[in-house]
């Protein structure tokens, strides 16, 4: 692989950090960084990389504009702004999420919508988010705009699945918020149930809109297998899936363990754990919208096994200290930021033993490394 980056707006995106490097020096970059960051808490193994590393999200959103020349474009966030770089392909998402969207633009004009213009408070479509089930094939498109007025929708759906006919659901979000998150809270099924289903370690999950899902699942393949090997439950463990999102861990770990706790605060995701869990015919798992410190403060049950999972912000300091005084054997962390786990690490690490450590290249030509962690209580 040479040096040249294989995308023409990877200068003006910032999105691919890594683009310009071989895969194989990438891997050596994540390596020496996690070394260097966790080593004094445990020495890691060689991290798993990806055979072909391209076009692995199953997650694509992009942003339309309406350019001074009147045209319609749609594109990504420059990293750190809220500039616009216009692409019709990115070269880590999904191929067919990029002809999708491209469809999108194309099918505009005719139906005389334009993108939502801010300044002026005139025009319609904000975002477009597409998933895919790698597994199932199912895919999702979530059209974001700003107002609930979305005229001629039925038509412009029906011309939206004469082109792709591999769509199995559209929905319309209503997001009035230009500060926060991508989608509102508000939204509408326009054709399909409202969700797409992917299989992940022998198990379906129903994915919605809003729920977390990873977005690479070829290595969360990896790195959930790797989770389940360090936790090495026989049938007996009472196991605690903290930040738990739509079950993904604590659903793969249920086959193997007694009974399965899940907390997680998004209700959306909450409602996806529950229903997976009766799609799966999985008993002895049960599902808590909480925050994951507040529930832990009140939780008193004993625990065998923690599986947590937090985002890149890390645990907080409330939900570290309730973790420690249930005391399970053994913790399995997951994380997505070695600089916020070699921080909670400092605190885990004064009552527990780090005994194994892996990277996985979860996003590959990015700085972000994804890291499983065994902690043994000492």
């Amino acid at each position: 692989m040479n040096n040249t980056p294989t995308c023409e707006v990877a200068h003006r995106c910032g999105g691919c950090q890594l683009l310009h490097m071989p895969y194989e020096d990438q891997l050596a970059k994540k390596q020496s960084m996690v070394s260097r960051l966790l080593g004094k808490f445990c020495n890691p193994a060689p991290i798993l990389g990806m055979k072909y590393p391209y076009h692995y999200r199953n997650k694509t959103q992009m942003a339309f504009v309406l350019t001074k020349a009147r045209r319609i474009t749609s594109g990504v966030y420059q990293s750190g702004s809220h500039t616009v770089v216009s692409t019709d392909s990115c070269m880590l998402t999904d191929k067919a999420s990029d002809r999708i969207i491209a469809t999108i633009r194309k099918l505009m004009p005719s139906f005389k919508l334009l993108p939502y213009q801010p300044y002026t408070g005139r025009g319609f479509l904000r975002h477009v988010l597409v998933r895919r089930g790698f597994q199932s094939g199912e895919i999702m498109v979530v059209l974001v705009s700003a107002t609930p007025v979305f005229p001629g929708k039925n038509n412009f759906v029906r011309a939206l699945l004469e082109k792709h006919p591999e769509i199995t659901t559209v929905i319309h979000n209503v997001n009035r918020d230009f500060e926060g998150l991508m989608l509102g809270p508000n939204e509408k099924v326009l054709f399909g149930p409202g969700y797409i289903e992917d299989t992940l370690c022998g198990c379906t999950f129903r994915i919605s809109s809003r729920s977390f899902y990873q977005v690479n699942p070829t290595q969360t393949e990896r790195l959930y297998k790797t989770a389940l090997d360090f936790a090495d439950l026989n049938g007996n463990e009472v196991v605690l899936d903290a930040y738990c999102g739509i079950g993904t861990i604590g659903l793969c770990a249920a086959k193997t363990a007694k009974q399965v706790i899940g907390v997680e605060s998004n209700r959306d995701a909450v409602r996806d754990a529950i229903a997976n869990a009766k799609r799966n015919n999985i008993k002895n798992a049960r599902f808590f919208c909480a925050d994951a410190g507040a529930f832990m403060q009140e939780f008193c049950d004993p625990i065998d096994v923690a599986f947590i999972d937090p985002p890149r912000a890390g645990c907080s300091n409330e939900f570290l200290q309730s973790l420690l005084t249930l005391a399970p054997k053994k913790i399995v962390y997951v994380s997505c930021n070695p600089e916020t786990l070699a921080r909670d690490l400092r605190t885990l690490t004064k009552h527990y033993s780090a005994q194994k450590l892996q990277p996985v290249d979860m996003f590959p030509h990015t700085n972000h490394v994804e890291c499983c962690v065994l902690l043994c209580r000492t």
